[in-house]
Formats: C-alpha cells, structure tokens, sequence
C-alpha cells in the first residue's frame, strides 16, 4: 500500500527560510534552510519541498551552494521550486542535489519547456507548482499568475500532466496561511483526474486537517509549513494521528524515540 507522505514546505529568501506570520504580512525568520532540513529529517519528515523566491535567479551559485549543503547531510528527496528558465539550470540544480525541479510560472509562459525538460530527465524529475485562488466574481479557481491569466486551475493542471509533469504540488493561496484546513473539496477532484501524485498545500493548521486530506481525497502528499516550523504540530504526532486512522505512513526509529 502506497504511503502518504508528510512534507515540510521552507521558503528561502535572501539564504533564510521565512514565513509570513499568522494574520499579517510580516515575515518571520524560522532559521538556516540547512539546519533545518537536517532537523526535519531527524523529526521523520518523507521529504523537503523549497520553494525560492520567484525573484531569485535559480542559476545563481548561492541556491546551488545551499542545496549541495543539504544534500551532503541529508538522505530524503529534496523537491526545489524556483524561476527555472532553462534545460540547464534545471541540470544544475539536480546535479547539486535536488530529486526534482519544480516549475511554476515558467510552465504557463511556456509550456513547451516542460516536454523539453522531461524527455532530457524524465517525468519523475518535474514537479508542477499551481498556485490557485478563487475568484470571487465568478467562483472560479484560478490559477495565480504575475500576469493574471485567468487560467481555470483545474484545466491547466491536466494540461501540465499532459504535457509531461511527473508530479502537482497544488497550494490554495486562499487558504495558505490561514491554518484553517485544506481544500479537501478541489483535491479530490483534481485527483480523480490526474494520474500523477498531487501534493495538497495551504491550510494545515491542526492535526485533523491531514487526515481530513488524505482521507477525503486521492492526494499522496499533504505540505504543512507554519504548523511544522513554529512547533505547533510535530511529524511524529501527526503520523501517529494518521496511524490510528488508518492513513499508512511511514514510520521509523527516529519518530519511535519520540522525537
């Protein structure tokens, strides 16, 4: 049986991973993206997802720097989303370490860039990242772009399948940071459609939430970042939660001592 995955999400900007504070704007320092990404490994965590800031250069050295870093200490995958331009950055950033790329803004301005990218690495290499809101004229979940294009989040998803993605990291930017649940609702809908893995992101604020996802929806991985980085919620806690629901996780040596 196919485990779920538990997955800490760390945005990095300017070298530290921050994040914004519940109810404000403000940014929050939560610590050294290596430091951290050795801590959640010991804390039982089935990957790390880093996602930069879009303006950063994702071929520049100090990104590179970072992820050979942590991937010399640790032994998880390691999912790295950035502002990917070229086939060649993309070869740098999993020669440095990362199991997959991710792509965001890059897929929708040019959609041919993603067959090029997995018939070099393969699909398994490839994460989509689609960030949606609702639109509140229309209902519509849209997908969130510099250039609002309007987009129909659940279309595009299928499109970038289709064009060759291995692998939906799906974040309702309505929910993030909220702490108020996942979009249950729209992942069970995407899932039923889509053959890849999705990865559920924005909302997860209590231990119930992941189980609710996972339960209520066919999504392989749930991203919790606040509730993780602030020590609201352990992993360990959450996979026990998940266990007694009968929600398979993996489970190790690390998580039994309790930590």
């Amino acid at each position: 049986m196919l485990t779920r995955r538990i997955l800490p999400g760390l945005n990095v900007i300017d070298g530290r991973v921050k994040k914004r504070q519940l109810g404000s704007e403000r940014l929050l320092d939560v610590g050294d993206p290596v430091e951290l990404a050795f801590k959640y490994q010991e804390n039982g965590a089935d990957g790390l997802v880093f996602i930069t800031d879009p303006k950063q250069d994702s071929s520049g050295q100090e990104l590179l720097d970072m992820i050979e870093a942590i991937s010399q200490q640790v032994f998880m995958p390691l999912t790295v989303v950035c502002n990917v331009r070229t086939v060649a950055e993309v070869r740098n950033l999993l020669l440095a370490g990362a199991d997959k790329v991710g792509i965001s803004t890059r897929s929708i301005m040019a959609p041919d860039f993603i067959p090029k990218v997995a018939q070099v690495f393969g699909n398994q290499s490839i994460v989509a990242m689609l960030d949606y809101h609702v639109d509140p004229r229309t209902n519509r979940k849209i997908v969130c772009t510099p250039g609002n294009t309007e987009l129909d989040a659940y279309e595009w998803a299928l499109r970038v399948v289709e064009l060759g993605v291995g692998e939906l990291l799906v974040t309702s930017m309505d929910k993030d940071g909220t702490q108020n649940g996942y979009d249950t609702a729209f992942y069970k809908e995407l899932t039923a459609a889509v053959d890849v893995p999705v990865i559920a992101s924005g909302g997860a604020g209590k231990i119930d939430d992941f189980a609710d996802v996972f339960l209520n929806s066919g999504v392989t991985g749930a991203l919790g970042a606040s509730v993780f980085h602030f020590q609201q919620l352990t992993i360990a806690q959450v996979k026990e939660d998940l266990i007694k629901k009968g929600v398979p996780v993996r489970w190790n040596q690390t998580l039994q001592r309790g930590s």
